[in-house]
C-alpha cells in the first residue's frame, strides 16, 4: 500500500462526488473547517473501539440508528429529544433481551450526505441536479437550490456540534436513568395494539429495577444506572469535510476522523482502488462498510486487508444489506470467507436498504420485509456458527407514516398522512420500538443457543 494522508484520496478516482461550481469558495471553506474544533476527540473514538471488540466477540450487541439523512428545517431540541427517548428505549428492551450491554450509535450529528443513484431529476420537463443532502444542496426544486454550496459544510458543523452539546447533556445529565427509559418504555406497551405479546419482557424488567432498588442498587447513588455512553456515526461520502475534519491525536500521533465517533462506507463507494476506500483505511475510528449484493467474497476480503490489516477487534463492522428476498443467498459466502480467514468483525444486520419498494407515489418499506431479513440475518448467522451481532436502522422519534405495517399496520393509502422524510423512509417511533421487543426475542434463543456451549466449556 502507497503512504497515507488525509489528502491522498484526492488521487483516487470517487464515486457520488457533487461538483462545486465555485473551487475557491469550496477551498475556503475547508480551511475553515481544518482550523475549527473536533466534533468528537480521539478517545470517545477508541472507547466505542473497544466496546465494539466486545461486540465481536459476542459480548455485547450494536443498535445503530437514526435519521436517513439529517435536516437544517427539522434541527431542533425536540426532534433530538424524542429520538434519543425512543433509542433509549429500544436500548432498555435489547439489553434484557440479550442479557448483554448493548453499545448505542446514532445516525446523527453528522449524517447529512446521501448518496445517489442518478447525478440528476428531471420533473415537469425540467431537469436539474439531484438532492444530495442537506451539507451540499437543498431539496427544493430550483437551480439555485439545486447547486451545491461549500457553505453549508459550515451550518452542517454547527448543527452537529450543538446536536453533540444537548445528546451529552441528556447521556450523562439523568435522561438517561434506566427507571426513566423502563417508565417510557411501559407507556407503549400499554397503548400498544401488540400490548400483550410484549408485557412479559416489561414485567421481567420491572422485577429487575425493583430488586436492584430492594438491594441499594439505585440511581440515585450508582451514577452507571443514570448515564449512558452514546455515540455519533455517519456515512463519510464527502470527503472534502471529512478530510478538513480529520486530526492528529496528540497522545498517540494518529489520525481521526473528528467529525463523528464511527464513519462508514456505503455500497456505491467502496470500490478497493477509490477514494472512499482510500481516506478511512488512515484513520483510526471505527469503520463500517455496508454489504450489497453485488459484494463478492474475495473482494470483501480484500476490502477487509486494505481496512484492518492488523486484524484489530472493533475496527470494522460488516453492516449486511441485502433485502428480505436476498440475504439468504448472499450472506452465509460472506460469513464463511471471514470465519476461513480468520478476520475479527462485527456483524450487523441493515434491515432498510433492501427493502425499499414504491406505492401511491411514495417509497416505502414494508415493516414485515425488514423483520423478515432480521429473522434471516439470525437464523444464517445461527446455521453458521456465528454471532449476529448488531442491526443498523433508519429510524426517527417522531410518529411519521412512511414505513407500512407494524402493530397499527399503517397501509399504503396512510403514506400521505405524516410522510416528511427528505430522502429515505424511517420507521416511525413505535415501529422502531417494535422492532427492539421482536429483536429482543431472537437474542433471548441465541442467549439460550450459546448458554449450553459456554457452560460445557467451563
Amino acid at each position: 500500500m502507497s503512504a497515507w494522508s488525509p489528502d491522498s484520496w484526492r488521487s483516487k478516482p470517487i464515486q457520488q462526488a457533487p461538483s462545486f461550481p465555485d473551487q475557491g469558495a469550496l477551498a475556503d471553506v475547508e480551511r475553515q473547517l481544518a482550523g475549527f474544533p473536533p466534533l468528537v476527540f480521539a478517545g470517545e473514538a477508541r472507547k466505542l473501539k473497544r466496546a465494539l471488540a466486545k461486540v465481536a466477540a459476542g459480548e455485547a450487541f450494536l443498535l445503530q440508528g437514526g435519521d436517513c439523512a439529517e435536516s437544517f428545517a427539522e434541527h431542533s431540541a425536540d426532534n433530538i429529544r424524542d429520538f434519543f427517548r425512543v433509542f433509549l428505549q429500544m436500548a432498555v428492551v435489547l439489553t434484557f433481551g440479550a442479557a448483554l450491554p448493548v453499545v448505542k450509535v446514532g445516525r446523527i450529528a453528522g449524517q447529512f450526505a446521501k448518496p445517489r443513484t442518478n447525478p440528476t431529476e428531471m420533473y415537469n420537463g425540467v431537469e436539474l441536479p439531484i438532492y444530495r443532502g442537506d451539507i451540499i444542496n437543498d431539496s427544493a426544486f430550483d437551480l439555485k437550490a439545486r447547486t451545491p454550496d461549500p457553505d453549508r459544510q459550515l451550518q452542517a458543523y454547527r448543527q452537529s456540534a450543538a446536536t453533540l452539546n444537548l445528546i451529552r447533556a441528556f447521556a450523562w445529565g439523568g435522561y438517561a436513568n434506566l427507571e426513566n427509559a423502563h417508565r417510557w418504555m411501559l407507556g407503549f406497551v400499554k397503548d400498544s395494539p401488540q400490548s400483550g405479546r410484549y408485557q412479559e419482557l416489561a414485567d421481567r424488567i420491572t422485577e429487575t429495577l425493583g430488586f436492584m432498588r430492594a438491594i441499594g442498587l439505585n440511581p440515585e447513588e450508582h451514577q452507571e444506572l443514570s448515564r449512558t455512553d452514546f455515540y455519533t456515526s455517519h456515512e463519510a461520502l464527502l470527503l472534502g469535510y471529512e478530510q478538513a475534519m480529520t486530526r492528529t491525536d496528540s497522545t498517540s500521533g494518529d489520525p481521526y476522523a473528528t467529525s463523528g465517533h464511527m464513519i462508514w462506507i456505503g455500497d456505491r463507494t467502496r470500490q478497493a482502488d477509490h477514494a472512499h476506500i482510500e481516506y478511512c483505511r488512515g484513520v483510526k475510528n471505527p469503520i463500517g462498510l455496508k454489504c450489497g449484493p453485488s459484494l463478492k467474497p474475495d473482494d470483501m476480503l480484500r476490502l477487509i486487508d486494505i481496512l484492518n490489516p492488523a486484524n484489530e477487534p472493533g475496527r470494522l463492522t460488516l453492516i449486511a444489506r441485502f433485502g428480505s428476498d436476498k440475504v439468504g443467498d448472499h450472506l452465509p459466502a460472506l460469513i464463511r470467507a471471514v470465519e476461513r480467514e480468520g478476520h475479527k468483525v462485527v456483524w450487523s444486520c441493515d434491515p432498510m436498504h433492501g427493502n425499499t419498494i414504491s406505492a401511491n407515489g411514495f417509497k416505502t418499506r414494508p415493516f414485515e420485509r425488514i423483520m423478515s431479513e432480521i429473522r434471516s440475518f439470525f437464523a444464517i448467522h445461527q446455521a453458521e456458527g456465528t454471532y449476529a451481532g448488531g442491526v443498523h436502522l433508519e429510524m426517527t422519534g417522531k410518529n411519521v407514516t412512511e414505513c407500512t405495517g407494524g402493530a397499527r399496520a399503517i397501509s399504503e393509502g396512510e403514506l400521505s398522512d405524516r410522510y416528511h422524510t427528505f430522502c429515505d423512509p424511517r420507521l416511525n417511533a413505535e415501529q422502531a420500538i417494535e422492532v427492539a421487543f421482536l429483536i429482543a426475542e431472537l437474542l433471548k434463543t441465541e442467549r439460550a443457543r450459546v448458554a449450553p456451549k459456554t457452560e460445557a466449556a467451563e
